[in-house]
């Protein structure tokens, strides 16, 4: 067994805090499981996270991260901090899967890592990057959904906002169709809720929703899924 944690969460960008991680760090080593901690916007890069959040690692912990969200995801490259044997059967695994790990990720980011680079990069240009897009998009759904039923989940990290519209009168799932016949795209909340067992209203009420892309496309698809809430809830 194992206890598997996202840092931020998948949807919501919800961010376990650092005496949430060390409960679940004690849980784990109670129960002779090894803590898995899914880091791929997190610390120390890229640093998408908004809150304070202290990175963890020990001998008990499998650290995964990324260089994809550093703007590299073409190099597809997976980076785990684990304990020696650990990586050595993951090392066996890729070499059965893949014949052999891509080199162009690692030698792209061999110097800012040894350096440190990489860390400065993420605290000082990406942090504060996506934290303004995140306040750009989240300040253009409360202007154009003013007067309408919404919440936005609190932004503590990642791309993407949760948008939960309390009583729409349409599904998730359609309101997803409806936008897509606009060229917007966004995620079903239905999605994520997998394995419940009560037909819970919340889980067709809410988008998972990306600001990855410019300013003016960010705001075009915002005013865009505003739009079609509007409909939704003024005709069904």
């Amino acid at each position: 067994g194992a206890i598997c944690v996202s840092r931020p969460t998948n949807p919501t960008g919800n961010v376990i805090t650092n005496a949430e991680l060390a409960a679940l760090d004690e849980l784990a080593r109670a129960a002779d499981v090894p803590l898995i901690i899914d880091n791929a916007y997190g610390q120390p890069f890229p640093g998408i996270i908004f809150v304070d959040a202290e990175p963890i690692w020990n001998e008990n912990a499998i650290l995964c991260m990324s260089l994809s969200k550093l703007g590299l995801p073409g190099v597809r490259t997976g980076i785990v901090v684990a304990r020696e044997e650990i990586v050595d059967a993951l090392m066996r695994m890729t070499a059965v899967m893949s014949l052999a790990v891509g080199s162009v990720g690692p030698v792209l980011v061999e110097e800012i890592v040894e350096s440190g680079e990489i860390i400065d990069w993420s605290r000082d240009f990406i942090t504060p990057f996506y934290h303004q897009k995140a306040e750009f998009a989240a300040d253009i759904l409360k202007r154009e959904l003013k007067g309408l039923p919404f919440r936005i989940h609190v932004q503590e990290g990642a791309f993407f906002l949760w948008l939960w519209l309390p009583g729409l009168p349409i599904t998730s799932a359609e309101l997803y169709e409806r936008l897509k016949r606009e060229s917007v795209f966004v995620i079903s909340g239905h999605h994520f809720f997998p394995g419940l067992e009560t037909d819970w209203s919340h889980r067709n009420e809410c988008l998972r929703i990306s600001f990855a892309q410019s300013r003016e496309v960010v705001a075009d698809g915002m005013r865009a899924i505003a739009g079609e809430v509007k409909r939704a809830f003024d005709r069904g």
